[in-house]
């Protein structure tokens, strides 16, 4: 079996595993990362959202051999209880949560915006989140929760 070496979180992660196995599985499986979440299985939903690089990226489809050497980034890498990243406190600050099933994948999606773009508009920040379903319906505090992510973070 093969290993594949990547970063996970900013530490070098080596994993002997099948190198057409879902990022998803090896995650909480093997590395106890539960942050990402199955959904859908078919890249759909945005629960299993990580970043690899600057991107969201769906994780319950993406094969190990595609992160080899990359940088992957789950929502336990954005911040710690002691230093949340200013996406975590802007969603706690906002209420813009319910369940949290999908909260994780949104964050590094949102995160994901943010270094990309780190002064959005609203209507890039509705496309950025497109691609990650919430039923509990709380869309648009998590809109404006990022908008005022980006605000803190432009002020630091």
């Amino acid at each position: 079996m093969p290993t594949i070496q990547f970063r996970l979180n900013g530490a070098t992660v080596v994993v002997e595993t099948d190198s057409d196995q879902a990022l998803l599985d090896v995650l909480r499986g093997r590395l106890g990362v539960t942050g990402p979440h199955f959904g859908c299985g078919a890249g759909e939903c945005g629960a299993c959202h990580v970043m690899v690089g600057d991107r969201a990226m769906t994780s319950c489809d993406m094969p190990m051999w595609s992160v080899a050497d990359k940088d992957v980034v789950t929502v336990e890498g954005l911040g710690t209880v002691e230093q949340p990243h200013p996406l975590q406190r802007a969603f706690i600050a906002g209420q813009a949560m319910q369940c949290g099933y999908c909260v994780a994948g949104i964050l590094v999606s949102a995160a994901a915006l943010l270094k990309r773009n780190p002064s959005p508009t609203e209507a890039e920040v509705r496309s950025a989140l497109d691609r990650n379903l919430c039923r509990c319906g709380s869309h648009n505090r998590m809109v404006r929760a990022v908008l005022r992510a980006a605000a803190e973070m432009a002020a630091s």
